[in-house]
């Protein structure tokens, strides 16, 4: 019976311990210039693309940022994508993403609310969140480059990808550098590239993005968080602005 007691108190400081530890940074991480762009508490520092509120759907829960799964019967402003207040350059941004079963989402940078001019999602270069399993996506585009940690619709993730299954969260970094632009998932550079390569410019005409032509030409932008229907959860999420 003691035995029981003392594993359960052991269970609860370590669930405890590690709910301090999240949306927080260290000692470390604070001397090196990292930022937090989630407090664990409230979407402070957060708004609607081309809005200076969060759309409705956008919720915090269990530490997280999560998107509310829209239905036939949402409200219009229950759509939308939820922006970074500030904009970034070059920078290193690490987070941690899960999504639901079948679920779509994405981390967008380098956006601009003057691509589009209009409307409540922005188009600008994404990492893709999905599930792999279970969502079309995965088998639409090109190679493989509509799969998660891809950069959507160009270039396909590597064989180094390691994804988790539905439910579990995956750490997810980018690394942007002035045009210099990597993707990294649970450890792994798994897409890298150049922006305004020739190769890209390649890539983009052979896209969904073919007919926008001042896609992937802006060096600074806002971080975004997509709205695509399904429950999704971020975490963690970090910034380092390099100089």
């Amino acid at each position: 019976m003691k035995l029981r007691l003392i594993f359960a108190l052991i269970a609860l400081f370590s669930v405890s311990s590690f709910a301090q530890n999240q949306n927080a940074l260290t000692a470390a991480e604070k001397k090196a210039g990292w930022k937090l762009l989630f407090d664990g508490k409230s979407l402070t520092g957060w708004r609607g693309f081309h809005s200076d509120k969060a759309p409705t759907g956008w919720v915090v829960e269990d530490g997280c940022i999560s998107r509310v799964p829209v239905t036939s019967d949402s409200p219009a402003e229950f759509k939308g994508d939820l922006i970074t207040v500030g904009e970034y350059s070059s920078f290193e941004l690490t987070l941690e993403w899960k999504i639901s079963k079948a679920g779509n989402s994405g981390v967008k940078y380098l956006v601009s609310e003057t691509l589009p001019p209009t409307g409540k999602s922005a188009v600008s270069f994404e990492m893709q969140i999905l599930d792999d399993d279970n969502h079309p996506d995965a088998k639409a585009g090109m190679n493989g480059n509509r799969k998660a940690g891809a950069l959507y619709d160009l270039i396909p993730p590597n064989s180094r990808k390691k994804l988790k299954p539905v439910g579990e969260f995956n750490q997810a970094k980018l690394v942007v550098k002035g045009n210099h632009i990597e993707h990294w998932l649970n450890g792994e550079k798994i897409v890298e590239f150049e922006r305004g390569s020739e190769a890209l410019k390649s890539l983009i005409a052979k896209s969904k993005f073919k007919t926008i032509p001042e896609f992937g030409t802006f060096a600074k932008g806002h971080i975004l968080l997509q709205e695509h229907a399904d429950k999704v959860w971020f975490r963690n999420i970090k910034i380092r602005e390099i100089k």
